[in-house]
């Protein structure tokens, strides 16, 4: 992986990034359609960076760590904001927050010991973003258009957040402790 910092995906995640505090903003001030043309926003250009690195051949490692930093930052705060508007129950902000947590101090922690190693993403975690994103995406659009199924949807979706949250945090975990057992 190359070290090029302004490749054209780069700038389309920071510029992803850079929406993040306008996202939050109209969170708070109960804003939801333009929110939710934000999230949609951040949405294609995640989609757009990924394809053209792969299709421009310009993969840089400052991209593999900041694509996905993006990405669970703009999760972590909408749960954030979405349960300070009351939107988002806060149990489920805190599990989601906390598993978030966990993997970042397991992966300093690596970084610190190991260096680098890359952990690709589970299955299990990728189910996880999937239903967390939904749960944001679900609840933005009810607070846009209040509909009594998106109500029902969620109160599902909650629970299988909770489900792939717990069981993606075991997995990553014992992945990781079997990676470092096998090193040394």
């Amino acid at each position: 992986m190359k070290a090029r910092i302004w490749t054209v995906p780069n700038q389309i995640t920071f510029l992803r990034l850079g929406f993040l505090p306008l996202f939050l903003i109209l969170i708070v001030y109960e804003r939801y359609a333009w929110a939710l043309l934000v999230l949609f926003v951040s949405a294609v250009t995640d989609a757009l960076d990924g394809l053209l690195a792969r299709s421009l051949d310009q993969k840089s490692a400052l991209g593999a760590y900041l694509d996905p930093i993006a990405d669970k930052l703009l999760l972590s705060s909408s749960f954030i904001a979405l349960a300070m508007a009351k939107k988002i129950a806060w149990w489920l902000t805190v599990l989601v927050i906390s598993r978030d947590v966990l993997l970042l101090v397991v992966a300093a922690v690596i970084l610190i010991i190991q260096g680098y190693r890359p952990f690709p993403p589970s299955l299990l975690g990728k189910a996880t973003t999937f239903f967390e994103i939904s749960v944001v995406f679900l609840t933005i659009l009810g607070a846009t258009w209040p509909d009594e199924r998106i109500t029902i949807l969620l109160h599902y979706l909650a629970y299988a957040v909770t489900v792939f949250v717990v069981l993606s945090g075991f997995h990553y975990a014992i992945t990781v402790a079997r990676r470092l057992h096998h090193s040394t």
